[in-house]
């Protein structure tokens, strides 16, 4: 049996099948992206809820495997060379499953590169900005009178959209014919305006038809139906 002791965030959340991939996960964004993706692969893991409200992304435990107190991680217990390794930060968990598997990445050289730049399109791009404008916009920014910093996140917000909206004409997927790990880096935050942050007429999401479609088509996927309530 495959001994995962020597992670100690496995003291907290005791692994019951340690032959699987350990997820720490909760069904935000960053979470939804990663267990959509190990659906999407086929691959077998075990699910463990890390709840925000009782602070457990705080826990000396998760920190020991996700040092930035940050939703998701995993522990693979066959990883490189057959040796358990553990991995934190979702695009980064992306591109090593990707890796993995050798799926939801294209094998051309030039799309894995488009792949690569989309995926860190989001991580740089679309996961802080659209963040901001959920803080400002329905957490706790929301009661601030000065509505600057949120219509300065609701600028931002409409331009890496209509980027997107740019990049998905005459295109089903972001890159080449296949959904990737780049349209699934994207579509759960892009998901969030109209769907959770309730911000899609403060932004005019009916400005990018192709985006909303696009989201539409992806979330309806059955990886992404699991993704979206794992952990439950």
């Amino acid at each position: 049996m495959t001994d995962l002791s020597h992670f100690p965030i496995t003291k907290r959340w005791p692994a019951q099948h340690p032959d699987r991939i350990q997820l720490y996960s909760l069904p935000t964004p960053n979470g939804i992206k990663v267990s959509a993706a190990l659906e999407e692969m086929g691959l077998a893991y075990e699910a463990h809820l890390i709840e925000f409200s009782k602070e457990d992304q705080l826990t000396p435990e998760f920190i020991s495997l996700s040092p930035s107190n940050k939703i998701p991680a995993i522990i693979d217990p066959n990883g490189p060379d057959g040796k358990p390794i553990g991995v934190f930060e979702s695009g980064a968990i992306l591109l090593y499953l990707a890796e993995k598997t050798g799926k939801l990445m294209p094998s051309d050289a030039h799309e894995k590169l488009e792949v690569l730049q989309w995926v860190m399109f989001q991580m740089g791009g679309v996961g802080p900005m659209f963040g901001q404008l959920g803080f400002f916009h329905k957490f706790a920014g929301a009661e601030y009178e000065d509505k600057r910093p949120r219509d300065r996140y609701v600028t931002e917000v409409r331009r890496l959209m209509g980027v997107l909206e740019t990049r998905l004409t005459g295109r089903e997927y972001i890159v080449g014919d296949a959904y990737s790990i780049a349209d699934l880096a994207l579509w759960p935050w892009v998901g969030t305006i109209d769907n959770y942050y309730d911000a899609g007429a403060l932004v005019g999401t009916d400005d990018f038809p192709k985006l909303r479609e696009w989201v539409k088509q992806c979330g309806a996927r059955p990886a992404s139906k699991i993704g979206m309530k794992t952990p439950s």
